[in-house]
């Protein structure tokens, strides 16, 4: 049991909510902090004191003052207003992910939210009733305004639900559930859009994926070098003690791991090959700088997780704070250099391919040994070549861009939204690179036959022609791919 509000999220306790296997609820002492705050917004709204977002307009409007009687309008026009997303909506999981850091966030007692609309999207997430929400349209400050806008336009029975693959209309899906709308009061609708949500679910679908990615780039490399009869110096322990980063220092100690026990790599300890190119010697400096990023990604991550980012902020009857904690930056400028790490990942798996194609060291060139009449394994690598340019292009950084919104009032915005997709079709291209890489290594192994090699790498050389058979002679090598794709996406390449 997670108990909202009082427990710090993490990177495998918000998945584990999300996927049902950790159920969140709202103890006693979380709902005193909510009532406790709902009670300070209603102290302010029965005030004189000009609160903005409680008794004044948005934004620029910030100097219009709104009477009491407008207060609940107000707020319901803020939902509607900003719902002004387009594009594709998101995956399903992002707008569940989003659900539940916004509960978190607002079960700490600093937002003024009341508990009846918290439990509401409590009763949305455990009942996979999750509102649609397009792409496009958030800057990343005042936080995700549009896309959480549409998150929770159910609420008020506007907007949209996602039921399997199908969409219904909020309206219609309330009547189904014998729900009523919701009147939102008082700071509720700010409290609700006001944030980075919508960051934070990319970033950790983002961080979910890589952390596997980054296990599979280190057994592509060990299986690109044992087909390539490199050599296993390069990763003993004493070289990365002189230089000890985080990264490189666990990638030596997998590669070893990788290592163990092969017979290949023994075969040709005392050849008299000097070195390798950067792509296999250097896998511990480059796997390892990607991994330094994810962890401070993830350093990052797991402290918004536990943040609270609307604004203004209430701190007691008669103080409410307008700051910045809805401003993504502290996310938007470490997604950014993540999306670098994960492309360099792609970027030195394609060298490795292209080295397995050269025929050298016994390797027959393109991996056939029928040349000519055959192409073999040539156009593969064309297609990581693409992926890989495709990944640089989407490395320009969201985050070193700012334009001014909301009558230049929101004068200097993150566009951290835009960083945090982009790192996402970052890794989904890395998946069919490292697919890629995968079924050449596995055929540069059968040329080192019968030597034999590590157990991982033996069980996932069977996982891999479980789906994909030696290539003999040329074939249709688009369903070869697809099948390894599958395999990577399932995760069903062993890496630990």
């Amino acid at each position: 049991m997670f108990k909202y509000g009082i427990d710090l999220l993490t990177l495998k306790s918000v998945n584990e909510i999300a996927n049902g296997t950790l159920k969140g609820v709202i103890t006693n002492e979380a709902e005193e902090k909510i009532i406790n705050c709902r009670n300070k917004v209603t102290a302010i709204t029965n005030s004189d004191k000009v609160v903005y977002g409680i008794n004044t307009g948005f934004g620029p409007l910030c100097d219009v003052k709104i009477s009491k009687e407008e207060t609940n309008l107000l707020q319901k026009n803020l939902l509607i207003t900003h719902a002004v997303g387009v594009g594709e909506n998101i995956d399903r999981h992002l707008s569940k992910l989003m659900m539940i850091c916004k509960v978190h966030a607002l079960c700490q007692g600093f937002s003024g939210v009341r508990l009846e609309v918290i439990e509401r999207i409590i009763f949305f997430i455990e009942n996979d009733l999750l509102p649609t929400v397009p792409k496009q349209g958030s800057v990343g400050a005042s936080g995700d305004l549009a896309p959480l806008s549409h998150l929770f336009l159910p609420l008020i029975g506007e907007g949209e639900f996602w039921i399997n693959d199908e969409i219904y209309s909020a309206g219609e899906i309330l009547e189904t559930y014998n729900l009523n709308t919701i009147e939102l009061e008082a700071k509720e609708g700010l409290g609700l859009i006001n944030g980075t949500q919508f960051i934070l679910a990319h970033t950790i679908a983002g961080l979910t994926k890589m952390e596997y990615l980054l296990d599979l780039a280190d057994v592509c490399g060990a299986m690109s070098i044992e087909g390539y009869k490199g050599s296993s110096s390069p990763f003993k322990p004493e070289l990365h003690a002189i230089r000890p980063f985080k990264g490189s220092i666990k990638v030596a100690e997998r590669m070893r791991i990788l290592f163990k026990d092969s017979q290949n790599i023994t075969s040709h300890e005392n050849c008299e090959r000097v070195q390798d190119p950067y792509s296999m010697r250097c896998i511990p400096q480059v796997h390892g700088a990607s991994r330094n990023a994810f962890y401070h990604l993830l350093e990052l991550a797991e402290i918004e997780m536990n943040s609270v980012t609307d604004n203004p902020i209430i701190l007691s009857e008669t103080e409410a704070i307008s700051g910045g904690n809805f401003h993504g930056q502290p996310l938007a400028m470490a997604l950014d250099y993540c999306s670098i790490a994960a492309s360099e990942l792609g970027n030195i798996a394609d060298r490795r391919c292209y080295l397995l194609l050269e025929g050298k060291y016994g390797l027959p060139r393109l991996l056939t040994k029928s040349g000519g009449l055959n192409s073999g394994f040539m156009i593969p690598q064309y297609t990581t070549a693409a992926l890989v340019t495709e990944n640089k292009s989407l490395c320009f950084p969201p985050s070193a861009d700012s334009i001014p919104t909301s009558l230049g009032q929101e004068d200097h915005v993150s566009m951290g939204s835009i960083s945090g997709r982009k790192l996402n079709q970052i890794l989904e291209n890395l998946d069919k690179i490292l697919a890629i890489e995968l079924l050449y290594a596995a055929q540069a192994l059968e040329f080192r036959r019968p030597n034999t090699f590590s157990k991982i790498i033996e069980e996932n050389y069977k996982i891999i022609r479980s789906k994909v058979k030696k290539l003999e002679d040329d074939r249709l090598l688009k369903n070869d791919i697809s099948a390894m794709i599958q395999l990577v996406k399932n995760k069903a390449i062993i890496v630990k």
